[in-house]
């Protein structure tokens, strides 16, 4: 995969909406412990986006507009974010003293906090290492990512068969496959 240094994350980066990112950039520095990277907007005027990090995880923050919205502005939580830290009682004071409303304490050592619009922040530190089955998974063996990959190849393949009966070749749109299922 292309490195990029504006992008540094490889798998996901999560965007959070806030209602005005220049009153919420100090918040998951003061109370979560994140760098801020770069911020970006008009040169002197109000910043439209931050991209943070704490440690190898990366965030973006922008503002609300039509079609996004922070928790704050539409009522309920909107996701849930998990972050692993290496001291997480020292991360949990420290949100704590910076007002971060504790929603969760759990009997790991991890605890959830909501920020100043809303998200729900999960922190924790691995304690052991759980195998899936102890959480109850009921499937004799994980799929290996050899697996998965086949899989995913069989219902490509048969999307794409069913494209080519009903006269779709090439078109993978999602438009294009909810009318090849509908059919």
């Amino acid at each position: 995969m292309l490195k990029n240094r504006s992008v540094p994350a490889d798998v996901v980066l999560p965007h959070l909406t806030y209602e005005n990112v220049d009153d919420a950039l100090s918040w998951p520095t003061k109370a979560f412990g994140f760098i801020e990277h770069y911020h970006y907007g008009e040169r002197g005027g109000r910043i439209k986006g931050a991209q943070m990090h704490l440690g190898d995880g990366w965030i973006m923050i922008d503002n609300a507009r039509p079609g996004r919205a922070s928790p704050a502005q539409v009522g309920h939580q909107t996701q849930s974010l998990t972050a692993f830290v290496d001291d997480v009682d020292a991360h949990f004071d420290r949100a704590k003293s910076a007002g971060a409303g504790i929603v969760e304490e759990y009997g790991e050592r991890q605890y959830g906090a909501g920020d100043v619009e809303g998200h729900h922040w999960l922190f924790s530190r691995h304690a052991r290492d759980v195998s899936p089955d102890e959480w109850g998974d009921d499937r004799s063996s994980p799929l290996s990512r050899q697996e998965i990959y086949l899989v995913a190849q069989s219902a490509s393949q048969t999307l794409a068969a069913a494209g080519s009966r009903n006269g779709v070749v090439g078109d993978h749109s999602r438009k294009s496959r909810s009318r090849q299922l509908a059919a």
